[in-house]
């Protein structure tokens, strides 16, 4: 019953709110699935009316490319991505447009459409190539994860044994120019190394966009205490990611394992490797009995608002990109009772707005100056 009154409460805030999540993963299942995100699925976490439906009106669409896909490949990829979203862009403008800037988010959420902000999951995605990075800042991307399972040849992933101590000299120029270009710097995924260096170079704030809080849930992805207190000085904001493992640590185990068997890259190139990436696909989303519930999402949030302040939480569910979202968390139209359970909690109704979309808004904006 207090549930529902909260819900009821929240009304008003809802109707005037930005939503941000600032990780999602559904372009590839526009790519590889041909999913419709213009009509209600009952496939997948993510799809413009559950969008409207969650109150979540400006989200960051990765587009993920795996780490098995090297040099040209990777660029490839990135490309087929970047194409799969400009198709829906032109085929329900009055749905969803793209937004480059935090004054694009507001424009177009006033005009009751998603905002859409486009983001690179993986530095390898640039192959070491700074010209390559400044081409997807011209085709709208706006933040990029600067490792992803692996360690790439400039910054190492902390899911990977480190090779390079953090970042290198290369590595540096890349935040260098993603400061410059008014490109997010993303530290989920990378080690707690990377983590320090990336921090150090960037004169602007980072997005940590999905991970959550290892004195909860002891995995490598998930960020320490002291790595908060960091993101807090720096400005930044940590999106806390709903994955299996990620909230609960009955489940922190079961990631580790997945993690460690996790089997050697293909040899392959074009057609079959993407083949490959869409049998992947379909093993990866493959649903598996978890511990994870709204109530650990909670938690995550609580702790990270304890440690780092309530101007540095936000929401990075990693929806479509995990298999076994939380009891209470289905999919991205149930946001409103995470909104409902902070209420519960004591949260006021600004905390919330922060919390929802506000805090990252505010990192887009002090990293693009608009």
């Amino acid at each position: 019953m207090r549930l529902l009154i909260c819900l009821l409460l929240l009304a008003p805030v809802q109707a005037q709110m930005i939503g941000i999540d600032s990780h999602i993963d559904t372009v590839q299942r526009v790519l590889i699935e041909g999913a419709n995100l213009a009509e209600r699925s009952s496939r997948g976490h993510v799809d413009l009316p559950r969008l409207k439906e969650g109150g979540v009106n400006a989200p960051f669409f990765a587009l993920w490319v795996p780490t098995y896909y090297h040099g040209s490949e990777a660029i490839r990829r990135t490309l087929d991505l970047r194409d799969a979203m400009q198709r829906l862009f032109d085929t329900h403008p009055e749905l969803i447009a793209l937004a480059l800037n935090a004054a694009d988010v507001e424009r177009i959420t006033r005009s009751g459409r998603i905002a859409a902000i486009l983001t690179l999951e993986g530095g390898h995605q640039i192959d070491d190539d700074l010209g390559v990075l400044r081409v997807y800042h011209q085709l709208g991307i706006r933040a990029m994860t600067l490792t992803h399972f692996r360690n790439n040849n400039w910054a190492d992933s902390s899911t990977d044994k480190p090779v390079h101590n953090g970042l290198t000299e290369f590595g540096k120029q890349v935040v260098r120019e993603m400061n410059r270009l008014g490109i997010i710097v993303d530290v989920s995924h990378v080690s707690d190394k990377t983590f320090y260096d990336a921090l150090a170079v960037s004169t602007k704030p980072v997005l940590v966009s999905h991970s959550s809080c290892r004195a909860l849930s002891d995995v490598p992805r998930n960020v320490t205490d002291d790595m908060l207190r960091a993101l807090a000085k720096n400005g930044g904001v940590i999106g806390i990611n709903f994955g299996e493992g990620f909230l609960n640590p009955k489940d922190a185990e079961m990631l580790k394992a997945n993690i460690s068997a996790i089997a050697s890259e293909p040899s392959l190139t074009g057609k079959a490797l993407d083949a490959y990436a869409a049998e992947q696909l379909k093993k990866d989303m493959v649903p598996q009995p978890t511990f994870g519930t709204l109530a650990d999402a909670v938690a995550h949030i609580d702790h990270a608002v304890k440690i780092a302040g309530i101007d540095h939480v936000g929401i990075g569910s990693d929806f479509d990109g995990i298999s076994s979202p939380p009891k209470g968390l289905e999919d991205i139209s149930k946001m409103p009772a995470l909104r409902a359970a902070l209420k519960a909690k004591g949260y006021s109704d600004e905390d919330i707005r922060k919390i929802s979309g506000l805090n990252t808004l505010r990192v887009l904006r002090e990293v693009t100056g608009k």
